[in-house]
């Protein structure tokens, strides 16, 4: 069993974009926050099974932080 962070934005189309950033490239989306979650784990299971055929090691995910940062402008 593997783990992953995903991060999910809603997008200007109300559907939720999702990114996770220990496995380059991986990005879907979904209608609404259940649907993207779906979609996120069938996106993972691809990209992992796409790893396992290539022979290709499944990355480990690093110590990750979600810090909020104002700027004025």
């Amino acid at each position: 069993m593997h783990s992953f962070t995903a991060f999910f934005d809603k997008n200007r189309n109300d559907f939720y974009t999702v990114t996770v950033p220990s496995l380059p490239g991986l990005v879907t989306e979904g209608k609404d926050m259940e649907n993207a979650k779906e979609m996120a784990e069938d996106a993972i299971k691809c990209y992992l099974e796409g790893l396992a055929k290539d022979n290709e090691e499944i990355p480990e995910e690093n110590e990750t932080a979600q810090v909020r940062i104002s700027v004025a402008v």
